[in-house]
C-alpha cells in the first residue's frame, strides 16, 4: 500500500515510518524542513514538502494515496493558546485529509488520547472527552471517524499520555524537560496518579495493523504500561539526572499541569485480542534508564 503520512519526524512518526517501510509498504511523508527531507529520505521514504497549513497539498497527497495516517501536531505547548492553536490546525488537516478520501473506501488513522474514566482504567468502549483543555482533539477524531458514513475506512489510535524510545517522549518526556530547566524532579499532587504508556515501536505496530485491517469507524487503545505512578517516573527521572524529588505546583507544568495531575490508566485489553497486537518492547520505567 503507498501511504501519505503527516507528522513522519516525531518520535511516533519516524517508528510508524520504519514500520510501514518494514512491512512491505510505500511512504510518502510530509516534511517541513531540509532536514526533514534528508531524515525522511533516509529512512527510505518519499516526500512532499510543504506544512500541515497547506490543505490543498493534503487534499492532494491524501487523493494520490492508497491510505493515510495523520500523526503531525504543534510542539509548542508553551500556553493554553499555543495548545489551542495547535488543535485547531490538527483539525483543520484532518479535516482535508478525510475529505480527500470520501467515497473511496481507502483507510485513514489518527491518533487521539486515551480517555479518563473515574475510578477504574479506560477501555476502548470509553468516550473521549468532550470537555478541557484538548477537548478539541476529541472532536476531531470522533469526526474523522464519523466519515465511515461516507467512505472511508477511518480508524483512531488512541496514545497513552507516554510514547516513549530511549527514555524520551510524551508526558514522561515533558517531566524530564521540566526536571532539567528546574533543577527537580517534580510531581503534582501525591504522586500516586498513573498515567499509561507504551514505546514507540510497540505503537508504531498498531498503526500499521490499523491501516491494514481495522474496522471502519473504530477506536483502539494503544497501551502496553496500564499505569505507572508518577511519583516513580519521577524517582527514575531524579536518579538519572542527580536530582531531588519531591511534589511541586501543577503550574510547573504549564497547560498540562491539570491533566498532570489526574489519575488515569487505561486498558487494551480488547485491541490486543481484535487485532492481535501485543507489546515486546521496553516498559516506561525500564525506558526511562536510558536518561542522561
Amino acid at each position: 500500500m503507498h501511504v501519505f503520512i503527516t507528522g513522519g519526524t516525531g518520535t511516533i512518526g519516524s517508528a510508524v515510518v520504519a514500520e510501514l517501510l518494514a512491512h512491505e509498504h510505500t511512504v510518502t511523508a510530509l516534511a517541513r524542513s531540509k532536514a526533514s527531507v534528508a531524515r525522511l529520505e533516509a529512512a527510505g521514504a518519499e516526500t512532499l514538502r510543504g506544512d500541515l497549513a497547506d490543505l490543498e497539498l493534503l487534499r492532494g497527497a491524501a487523493a494520490a494515496a492508497e491510505g493515510v495516517i495523520s500523526l503531525a501536531f504543534s510542539r509548542d505547548y508553551s500556553s493554553g493558546e499555543a495548545l489551542a492553536q495547535g488543535i485547531e490546525e490538527e483539525s483543520a488537516a484532518m479535516a482535508a485529509l478525510g475529505g480527500a478520501l470520501v467515497g473511496s473506501d481507502r483507510p485513514m488513522v489518527v491518533a487521539s488520547g486515551t480517555p479518563w474514566v473515574s475510578g477504574r482504567p479506560s477501555t476502548e468502549d470509553d468516550p473521549l472527552p468532550l470537555e478541557g483543555p484538548v477537548s478539541g482533539r476529541a472532536r476531531s477524531v470522533l469526526a474523522a471517524l464519523d466519515l465511515a458514513s461516507r467512505g472511508v475506512r477511518s480508524s483512531a489510535i488512541r496514545l497513552p499520555r507516554t510514547v516513549h524510545d530511549h527514555g524520551e517522549g510524551g508526558f514522561a518526556g515533558l517531566l524530564t524537560d521540566a526536571a532539567r530547566r528546574t533543577g527537580v524532579a517534580g510531581y503534582p499532587g501525591d504522586g500516586s496518579q498513573r498515567w499509561p504508556a507504551v514505546h514507540a515501536a510497540d505503537a508504531a505496530m498498531l498503526f500499521r495493523l490499523a491501516l491494514e485491517s481495522a474496522p471502519a469507524g473504530t477506536a483502539w487503545h494503544a497501551v502496553a504500561d496500564e499505569g505507572d505512578a508518577v511519583i516513580d517516573i519521577a524517582t527514575v527521572v531524579g536518579r538519572r539526572l542527580g536530582l531531588p524529588v519531591q511534589s511541586v505546583p501543577e503550574e510547573t507544568f504549564g497547560p498540562f499541569g491539570p491533566i498532570f495531575a489526574m489519575d488515569q490508566p487505561s486498558s487494551s485489553e480488547q485491541t490486543r485480542k481484535a487485532l492481535g497486537w501485543e507489546p515486546t518492547h521496553p516498559s516506561l520505567l525500564a525506558d526511562l534508564e536510558n536518561i542522561s
